[in-house]
């Protein structure tokens, strides 16, 4: 074993630590001490112990075992279970195995190979034994991207029809056989993104404020009849739910939020300075 440090506290953790922050911990903490990237003299063996407690702490049986037991779990000595890392860790610049239950921890980061987020910082490596598609990119529209669209594109001379799916975001790639497309969204005026909830700025009038009323919000799919409550405050943030864009994996949408804006008119007339005055007066 290569230390008997507690492995919650190499990667910073607490003991009811979610798989997914041991898997964000690990990532973290490999990227900050590999030993390509890190020059300090212990950045080796702090990556080591790092990938030995990412080993056990990302594989539901070993983390029972190591809450119960500690250390003493995987001692040959103790009679309790044997080396979790027989046949040792990968060798080479990357020196780890992804062999347990807890999967890639770079799983999501849309990399051909895990060892390709490293190659990326560092250069080099493991660059030779990685397939590398060419990658293009390709500029949409706001609502293209969320309502999904195919569009007919020319690569290598060659034109192709893409299907972009719906709920596509600024920096999605598209991964095909021959090529990977990463696409650039074009901002929208009205809508502003945020994952896949939507945010719109609606203005309304003092006396709408004051008084309640309603008002119509643009939507993805038309126009909604929004009531505004009597009192309400400029700035007020409204959530309509399952009106935002479509999750690009999984079932569902984001939601739309609408933020009302209370408008003071710059130019009174006569009539409408006398009844403020008047309201003021009753305040």
């Amino acid at each position: 074993m290569v230390t008997q440090r507690d492995y919650y506290e190499i990667l910073g953790l607490k003991k009811d630590a979610t798989a997914a922050e041991i898997k964000s911990a690990y990532r973290k903490m490999a990227l900050k001490y590999h030993p390509d990237r890190n020059k300090e003299k212990d950045a080796e063996e702090k990556f080591k112990e790092i990938n030995e407690a990412y080993q056990i702490l990302s594989d539901e049986k070993k983390r029972q075992a190591y809450d119960q037991f500690g250390h003493a779990a995987f001692d040959p000595a103790s009679g309790m279970g044997g080396n979790p890392f027989a046949g040792g860790f990968r060798q080479g610049p990357f020196t780890w195995s992804y062999q347990t239950s807890g999967g890639n921890p770079f799983e999501g980061m849309d990399f051909n190979d895990p060892f390709e987020i490293f190659e990326s910082f560092f250069g080099g490596g493991f660059a030779g034994n990685v397939r590398r598609r060419p990658r293009y990119s390709l500029t949409i529209s706001f609502m293209d991207a969320v309502n999904g669209v195919e569009k007919e594109v020319e690569i290598e001379g060659k034109k192709r029809t893409i299907k972009i799916p719906a709920g596509a975001d600024d920096g999605t790639r598209l991964r095909f056989d021959e090529f990977e497309l990463s696409l650039n969204v074009r901002p929208d005026e009205y809508f502003k993104r945020e994952g896949n909830d939507l945010y719109v700025d609606q203005r309304i009038s003092f006396s709408t404020a004051a008084l309640g009323g309603e008002v119509n919000v643009r939507t993805l799919d038309g126009t909604l009849k929004l009531k505004v409550r009597p009192g309400t405050q400029s700035h007020t943030l409204i959530r309509l739910r399952n009106e935002g864009v479509k999750r690009i994996q999984g079932s569902g949408r984001g939601d739309l939020y609408v933020r009302l804006i209370v408008t003071v008119p710059e130019k009174l007339s006569r009539e409408q300075k006398k009844l403020i005055e008047q309201l003021r007066d009753a305040e």
